[in-house]
């Protein structure tokens, strides 16, 4: 099945979560750790890790430094916030900062199952309110979703893959990864394609690119044309 690492300072917690994962998914292997230095050692040892649950308070994180740690060190290895922490700003860095999803220590286990099950399977999760919020945001602003597939025509293909790689929970190291590009190409390709489809920020454009089919935009010959070579006068 899975092998999931839940990395929390508190015994009753990973064995509540431990509970959760064993009725949601059934057969799955739990590894626990109770600070950073242990998660990092975990991770270290099992490179067929499916997903690691971070708390962002227990020892050693110092905030969100403990996420970017993990993620600079082990980019491949998805990781999920589970955290009491319910205030926007943070939720919305921490995916930011790479992390695939925030999870509420408040929701309940249906909740979390259905969480894990989306993240899993190589989506997105961020707590209702959240979505909410976003969602607000962008139908009061000059963002607007139903203008997306005109949008999407005006990025490049570099574009369209970052955008995808975005869009499926990818920090920008682990998209230069896969992509063999740079970090800092990375960067500019982001900027460009938030300026370009008017979203205020990563998350909003994630939540935007939920339906898209990017393989019928990639194959596109228009799409193509436009990152060749300009043609000489």
């Amino acid at each position: 099945m899975y092998q999931v690492l839940v990395a929390d300072d508190h015994p009753l917690f990973r064995e509540a979560i431990a509970r959760v994962i064993d009725d949601g998914f059934p057969g799955t292997t739990l590894l626990e750790a109770s600070d950073l230095d242990s998660t990092l050692r975990l991770v270290a040892d099992n490179d067929d890790l499916d997903l690691v649950l971070l708390d962002i308070h227990m020892p050693g994180m110092q905030g969100l430094s403990g996420l970017v740690r993990l993620r600079n060190e082990f980019p491949t290895v998805p990781a999920v916030i589970v955290s009491a922490e319910e205030e926007k700003s943070v939720i919305l860095q921490c995916i930011t900062y790479g992390a695939v999803g925030f999870i509420t220590k408040s929701s309940p286990r249906k909740q979390m199952i259905q969480a894990l099950r989306q993240i899993l399977d190589g989506s997105v999760y961020l707590p209702s309110h959240i979505i909410r919020a976003e969602g607000a945001g962008a139908a009061t602003g000059r963002y607007d979703p139903s203008f997306l597939p005109a949008l999407l025509e005006t990025l490049t293909r570099k574009q369209l893959q970052v955008f995808e790689r975005m869009a499926q929970g990818e920090s920008n190291k682990v998209i230069a990864y896969k992509l063999n590009i740079a970090e800092s190409t990375v960067k500019a390709h982001v900027s460009a394609i938030l300026r370009k489809l008017g979203a205020t920020n990563r998350v909003q454009a994630i939540l935007s690119a939920s339906d898209i089919d990017f393989s019928a935009y990639l194959k596109a010959p228009s799409v193509t044309a436009r990152d060749s070579a300009v043609s000489p006068r």
